[in-house]
């Protein structure tokens, strides 16, 4: 399968404090893939160096092709208006009724005309189930709705990668539910690949082609949704389950305790 997306030895921290260390990973054309882990673990870090807005200290990210370069504006434009973005919580313009927000990408990124542009916002808004949204303002909708126009926004120049921030987050089970097979079924329909970053196991098993799981700044465990259930990694295992104990340790690193206290030793 081609690739559309290829991480290539990706390091980056900021400062002192590293995030990301010789990170690899592939995203092919047609597929929903997930980067799931911890939170601080560089989910969200890894969509900021795709979209350019961070440049990565040693390694590469390529993308339909072409290398993504922070320092190349015309280039990086280029490349951004091939991507879609559904942000965490949506992030609507507040101030634009539902159809001003899906249009709001048309118009800025193309010359279609008006009627064109109308009959494309409703075209997006009928595939997330909210044609009838159309003139309502973003708080007279829920937040399981605000994300479903954010998906309509995020699609509105039938992109060749879209890129969601904790799709899930904050929603009721039966949103989740709801947005979990909007992504996979418009996925498939336009063809594009689809990165997810969450840490929800249950709605992005259930949707993902292939998962790359991420902690202690490297690539853990990867896989298809039923290999890592099958997994005896121990990381695996508790991120799967949600157990409290496992490689991922409770206490961040820290001295001594007693010594910390000015006790001169003990726990």
């Amino acid at each position: 399968m081609k690739d559309s997306l290829l991480i290539d030895r990706v390091t980056f921290g900021y400062g002192s404090r590293l995030i990301l260390k010789d990170v690899s990973m592939r995203f092919g054309a047609g597929q929903v893939v997930a980067i799931m882990g911890g939170s601080g673990m560089g989910k969200t870090t890894l969509l900021k160096l795709i979209g350019g807005l961070l440049k990565p200290q040693s390694g590469t990210v390529t993308f339909c092709g072409e290398k993504v370069d922070a320092d190349d504006t015309a280039s990086l434009y280029r490349l951004r208006r091939k991507m879609g973005m559904l942000f965490q919580f949506g992030a609507l313009f507040t101030d634009m009724s539902v159809f001003e927000n899906v249009a709001f990408p048309m118009r800025e990124q193309t010359n279609l005309d008006e009627e064109t542009i109308r009959d494309l916002v409703l075209m997006k808004l009928a595939a997330v189930g909210l044609r009838g949204a159309a003139p309502l303002m973003p708080s007279e909708i829920s937040g399981g709705m605000s994300r479903r126009v954010a998906l309509a926004r995020a699609i509105a120049l039938d992109p060749a990668l879209i890129l969601y921030d904790e799709p899930f987050a904050g929603l009721d089970p039966i949103s989740m539910g709801v947005t979990a097979n909007l992504i996979r079924r418009l996925n498939d329909s336009l063809g594009a690949t689809s990165l997810i970053v969450t840490h929800d196991v249950a709605e992005t098993f259930a949707i993902a082609d292939y998962v790359y799981m991420i902690s202690s700044q490297r690539v853990a465990a990867e896989g298809t949704p039923e290999a890592l259930k099958r997994s005896d990694d121990p990381f695996v295992k508790q991120f799967i389950g949600g157990l409290p104990d496992g490689p991922v340790r409770f206490h961040y690193p820290a001295p001594d305790y007693g010594a910390d206290l000015g006790f001169g030793g003990g726990q």
